[in-house]
Protein backbone atom coordinates (compact mmCIF):
# COMPACT_ATOMS: atom_id res chain seq x y z
CA UNK A 1 0.00 0.00 0.00
CA UNK A 2 0.79 3.65 -0.77
CA UNK A 3 1.30 5.84 2.15
CA UNK A 4 2.09 10.02 2.94
CA UNK A 5 3.59 10.32 6.47
CA UNK A 6 3.73 13.44 7.17
CA UNK A 7 4.82 15.16 10.48
CA UNK A 8 5.44 18.34 12.41
CA UNK A 9 8.14 18.65 15.18
CA UNK A 10 8.17 21.60 17.45
CA UNK A 11 11.55 22.73 17.35
CA UNK A 12 11.93 25.30 19.86
CA UNK A 13 14.37 23.29 22.17
CA UNK A 14 17.42 21.21 21.33
CA UNK A 15 15.63 18.27 22.27
CA UNK A 16 13.12 19.43 19.62
CA UNK A 17 15.66 19.59 17.00
CA UNK A 18 16.98 16.08 17.67
CA UNK A 19 13.82 15.21 17.63
CA UNK A 20 13.14 16.53 14.47
CA UNK A 21 16.32 14.69 12.88
CA UNK A 22 15.35 11.44 14.26
CA UNK A 23 11.85 11.84 12.65
CA UNK A 24 13.19 12.55 8.90
CA UNK A 25 15.96 9.47 9.57
CA UNK A 26 13.18 7.27 10.17
CA UNK A 27 11.19 8.30 7.57
CA UNK A 28 13.92 8.26 5.24
CA UNK A 29 14.60 4.79 5.89
CA UNK A 30 10.90 3.86 4.78
CA UNK A 31 10.22 5.93 1.91
CA UNK A 32 11.12 8.91 -0.13
CA UNK A 33 10.68 12.59 0.38
CA UNK A 34 8.27 14.59 -1.50
CA UNK A 35 8.65 17.99 0.89
CA UNK A 36 10.29 18.71 4.05
CA UNK A 37 8.24 17.49 6.50
CA UNK A 38 6.11 14.98 3.87
CA UNK A 39 7.11 11.20 2.98
CA UNK A 40 5.92 8.95 0.34
CA UNK A 41 6.28 5.10 1.15
CA UNK A 42 5.74 1.95 -0.26
CA UNK A 43 4.75 -0.58 2.54
CA UNK A 44 3.18 -3.33 3.62
CA UNK A 45 0.84 -3.25 6.90
CA UNK A 46 3.69 -4.67 9.39
CA UNK A 47 5.99 -1.96 7.80
CA UNK A 48 3.48 0.56 8.63
CA UNK A 49 2.71 -0.41 11.97
CA UNK A 50 7.18 -0.91 12.34
CA UNK A 51 7.16 2.70 10.99
CA UNK A 52 4.27 4.12 13.75
CA UNK A 53 5.96 2.36 16.53
CA UNK A 54 9.30 3.71 15.62
CA UNK A 55 8.37 7.52 15.00
CA UNK A 56 6.20 6.63 18.28
CA UNK A 57 9.15 6.54 20.43
CA UNK A 58 10.50 9.59 19.10
CA UNK A 59 7.96 12.01 19.16
CA UNK A 60 7.02 13.84 22.17
CA UNK A 61 2.98 13.32 21.95
CA UNK A 62 2.21 16.83 23.57
CA UNK A 63 4.13 18.99 20.75
CA UNK A 64 4.59 16.96 17.57
CA UNK A 65 1.99 15.09 15.41
CA UNK A 66 2.26 12.84 12.58
CA UNK A 67 -0.54 12.16 10.11
CA UNK A 68 -0.42 9.01 8.00
CA UNK A 69 -2.77 9.12 4.69
CA UNK A 70 -3.33 6.11 2.81
CA UNK A 71 -3.50 6.91 -1.05
CA UNK A 72 -5.46 6.14 -3.20
CA UNK A 73 -4.71 3.35 -6.16
CA UNK A 74 -4.48 3.57 -8.91
CA UNK A 75 -2.05 6.90 -7.27
CA UNK A 76 -1.67 8.39 -10.95
CA UNK A 77 -5.25 8.79 -11.74
CA UNK A 78 -5.81 10.86 -8.22
CA UNK A 79 -2.41 12.46 -7.52
CA UNK A 80 -1.52 15.91 -9.84
CA UNK A 81 2.07 16.71 -9.02
CA UNK A 82 3.01 20.45 -10.40
CA UNK A 83 6.95 21.87 -10.30
CA UNK A 84 10.20 19.88 -9.08
CA UNK A 85 9.05 15.38 -9.19
CA UNK A 86 10.53 12.98 -6.65
CA UNK A 87 13.78 11.50 -7.55
CA UNK A 88 12.53 8.02 -7.98
CA UNK A 89 9.31 5.79 -8.47
CA UNK A 90 9.32 3.72 -5.15
CA UNK A 91 7.18 1.58 -6.97
CA UNK A 92 9.86 0.68 -9.33
CA UNK A 93 12.76 -1.58 -8.87
CA UNK A 94 15.64 -0.13 -7.33
CA UNK A 95 19.15 -0.69 -8.15
CA UNK A 96 22.15 -0.19 -5.83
Amino acid sequence: MEVLVTYDVCTDTREGERRLRRVAKICEGHGQRVQKSVFECVLNAAQVETLKHRLRKVVDMEQDSLRFYRLREPRERYLEVIGRKPTFDLREPIVV
